[in-house]
């Protein structure tokens, strides 16, 4: 093996192992987030309310690709829907309440919802030809017909809740 050869192909090694180390690994379906509000005690004389809450990550299923149907020249679905799950995730809000004519507070008040599991369609197409099947009395010709069109309506199926806590 050739010098040339051995450091390419070290090179392409190197590279790759990189690229393995960088890559960064999805341990849920969502990305926690920690909102920094303290910033707001200097501009208002109040305590400054926390937000915990996260981004989901939509992980792809596996697509129904296009059926054929007896009938027909195109198969339905001839752009699929494809599935996404993903996990919204738990939110926390605290507002620290003051009394408002005495000294003191009176408690925090929590928002919180609890992570719940998603399931989102994109949307897609079926269509008609433009043909209709060969017929029989036409001595196996086809007859022309107007073409059908249809859009599939994306569908978000997932049943997020909440409870407002005082104490």
């Amino acid at each position: 093996m050739k010098s040339t050869t051995r450091g390419t192909l070290a090179a392409v090694l190197a590279c790759m192992a990189s690229a393995v180390g960088a890559a960064p690994a999805v341990a849920g379906t969502s990305v926690p987030v920690t909102l920094p509000l303290e910033s707001l005690e200097t501009v208002v004389p109040i305590e400054a309310p926390s937000l915990a809450t996260g981004v989901p990550v939509p992980v792809p299923g596996a697509l129904e690709g296009p059926r054929h149907a007896p009938g027909r020249l195109l198969p339905e679905r001839i752009l699929p829907q494809v599935p996404f799950t993903a996990e919204l995730p738990r939110t926390v809000a605290a507002l620290p309440l003051e009394h408002p004519l005495r000294e003191g507070r009176l408690g925090v008040a929590t928002l919180a919802s609890a992570a719940e599991d998603l399931l989102v369609t994109t949307p897609g197409a079926t269509l008609g030809a433009p043909v209709s099947a060969p017929r029989p009395e036409l001595l196996g010709q086809p007859e022309p017909v107007l073409p059908q069109a249809a859009l599939l309506t994306p569908q978000l199926t997932g049943a997020p809740g909440a409870a407002l806590l005082f104490g």
